[in-house]
C-alpha cells in the first residue's frame, strides 16, 4: 500500500511564502471535474486500492518542524510500505529522505529542479529551502545524487558538487533523449521549478529556460528503477494563475504514484 501525505510547510522559503498551501491545491486539482484519475498509461487510481491519502501532517512552527516531519514520517512508513509527500518548500524533502533511508538504506536520488538547493547555509540557515541537498550528502543518506534541470548554478554550489560527488546535468546540457534507469532503492525529488515559468506560473522563483510540461512528464515516465519514495514541491498558490500549475501539479502526481505502485 502507498501512502500519500501533505507537508504543509514553508517557513523556510528563502524568498517568498505560499507553498504551505500547496497540499490543498494538488488535492482539489487531482479531484477536479475538468479531468479524470488516470495516468496516461491507464492506471485508474480513483478505484485503485492501492494507495491511501493520510493526510497532511501536523506541523510545529521553525526548526520543531523538520524533525517533526522526520518523527511523522517514520510512523507513515511504519503503516505503508511507500510514501509520496506533497510539500511544501523544499526544505521537507532532508526529514523525508532522512526517514525514508532508515526504511530503505542509502537512497540514489533523482532530484529535478531550477536549483541545486545544496546550499551549506542560506541567509544564516542551514534548514533553508536551499540547503535540503547539504544536508543529505553530509549525512550520507544519499549513495547517489543526481540533479536534473539545474540552470542556477553559483561557485559556492559547483564547490559544493564536488566536495559531493553530485551528477550534474544542467539544463542546457539536457537532451530528450536522455533517459535514467538506477540500482537500489531511488527516491524522486520534484521541484514545480524545474518546469519552465511559462508553463508553471504558480512558483516562488520564475527561472525562465525550463522543462515543457511535456518534457517532464516524459521523464518521469521513463525512470526505470526501485522508486521507494518522493516528493512534489515548491507549487506557490499564491501566483498561481487560473490553476495551471495546480493541474500540473496533479498530472505529475499521478505519474510519480504510478512510478511507486511499481512493483
Amino acid at each position: 500500500m502507498i501512502g500519500v501525505t501533505g507537508v504543509p510547510f514553508d517557513e523556510f522559503s528563502s524568498f517568498m511564502r505560499g507553498p504551505a498551501k500547496a497540499p490543498q491545491f494538488i488535492r482539489q486539482a487531482f479531484h477536479s471535474n475538468s479531468a479524470n484519475y488516470f495516468t496516461e498509461s491507464r492506471i485508474d487510481l480513483k478505484n485503485s486500492p492501492q494507495w491511501q491519502d493520510a493526510g497532511d501532517m501536523k506541523l510545529p512552527q521553525g526548526k520543531a518542524a523538520i524533525r517533526e516531519i522526520e518523527r511523522e514520517m517514520d510512523q507513515l512508513l511504519a503503516r505503508y510500505d511507500k510514501m509520496l509527500a506533497l510539500g511544501g518548500d523544499h526544505s521537507v524533502s532532508y526529514p523525508l529522505v532522512k526517514s525514508t533511508s532508515k526504511k530503505f538504506g542509502k537512497l540514489t536520488i533523482l532530484h529535478l529542479d531550477a536549483h541545486g538547493d545544496l546550499y551549506d547555509e542560506f541567509d544564516g540557515n542551514k534548514y533553508s529551502h536551499a540547503c535540503p541537498f547539504a544536508r543529505i550528502m553530509e549525512e550520507g543518506l544519499a549513495s547517489r545524487l543526481v540533479q536534473v534541470g539545474i540552470r542556477t548554478m553559483t561557485q559556492h554550489q559547483h564547490e559544493q558538487v564536488q566536495r559531493f560527488g553530485v551528477e550534474v546535468i544542467e539544463m542546457k546540457d539536457w537532451r530528450q533523449e536522455m533517459e535514467f534507469e538506477f540500482e537500489g532503492p531511488v527516491y524522486i525529488s520534484l521541484d514545480m521549478d524545474a518546469v519552465d515559468p511559462a508553463f508553471a506560473p504558480g512558483i516562488s522563483h520564475h527561472e525562465p529556460g525550463g522543462f515543457t510540461s511535456r518534457e517532464i512528464i516524459s521523464l518521469i515516465q521513463k525512470v526505470k528503477g526501485n522508486i521507494v519514495g518522493a516528493d512534489l514541491v515548491e507549487l506557490n498558490p499564491d501566483r498561481d494563475q487560473g490553476g495551471i500549475t495546480a493541474m500540473l501539479a496533479a498530472k505529475l502526481f499521478k505519474e510519480l504514484l504510478e512510478l511507486l505502485l511499481k512493483k
